[in-house]
């Protein structure tokens, strides 16, 4: 492979060097992902059959991170275990709304248990999507939630589905959720499926909201009209500019999920395969 030096010594002067195109300056120099990690819903059915099985099955495939969404009836302790011996860890998990408001003490206590980073609620009921003033009402929960989590050494998260680009009195859900919420106690996890499809834009998110988008959820699109969910790399979403702004947006984990994968094995295997060799 050319080297920068040989290939600016076959140039024959530094000054011709000067006027070439910065990236082709750097040669070829790319960055990949340090690890690639699996939201379990998408393998929920065969977790609900064999919770142990179904993880060794994973860390066979190549995954070093997961994202809990239940524990599957498994005491955290025991889950933990297992992790362990499987070489897995567990950045975060998906919670409900009451799980961190209400619930709050046992939810933080599994988290530890479970070696859980954040917290993430995934969803919330439509009603606050009515208003601006329901949505900064959601916005200061996520603020108090949040403030409980970081003083118990936790992070909470929020992650989107397509609602919230609907637009509600002018604006847009998710951009006023960012806009309300103190980003030293709420961050969020961008799934890029349901930007898309709800007609968002990931990249103009990052670009005006950067450091926010700590997790990341990694399902591709068919692309307009339909714009059917995909394993990651069977569609048209731009992943190598997506992670190229890793870290502008602050993304520190990426989860595979796909909602209703036909063959969930062979589903989290070819989009594990296609970002464990992304170069971008």
């Amino acid at each position: 492979m050319t080297s920068r030096r040989s290939f600016l010594q076959t140039l024959g002067v530094a000054t011709a060097a000067a006027a070439l195109p910065r990236d082709l300056l750097a040669g070829t120099r790319t960055a990949k992902l340090d690890a690639v990690g699996l939201q379990l819903y998408t393998v929920r059915a065969l977790m609900a059959k064999d919770v142990e099985a179904t993880l060794a099955t994973v860390a066979g495939i190549g995954y070093r991170e997961v994202e809990f969404a239940g524990y599957f009836n498994r005491e955290p302790a025991a889950l933990r275990a297992t992790l362990d011996r499987l070489k897995l860890a567990s950045p975060s998990c998906h919670v409900r709304l009451d799980n961190v408001e209400a619930g709050f003490d046992a939810t933080a206590a599994a988290a530890k248990t479970m070696g859980h980073k954040w917290v993430v609620v995934a969803s919330v009921p439509e009603r606050f999507f009515q208003s601006v003033a329901s949505l900064k009402e959601l916005a200061q929960r996520f603020n108090a939630v949040g403030k409980r989590a970081k003083d118990a050494g936790l992070r909470y998260g929020y992650h989107n589905h397509n609602v919230e680009f609907k637009a509600v009195e002018g604006a847009i859900p998710l951009e006023v959720l960012l806009s309300e919420t103190d980003p030293a106690f709420v961050d969020f996890e961008m799934d890029v499926y349901w930007v898309t499809q709800g007609g968002g834009d990931p990249l103009a998110l990052i670009d005006k909201f950067p450091g926010r988008f700590r997790l990341l959820h990694a399902k591709d699109a068919s692309g307009p009209p339909a714009q059917e969910m995909r394993d990651v790399g069977s569609g048209v979403i731009d992943w190598k500019k997506i992670f190229a702004a890793r870290k502008k947006a602050g993304i520190e984990h990426v989860f595979v999920e796909h909602d209703a994968a036909p063959d969930p094995k062979a589903s989290i295997t070819a989009s594990y395969n296609f970002l464990h060799n992304l170069s971008f």
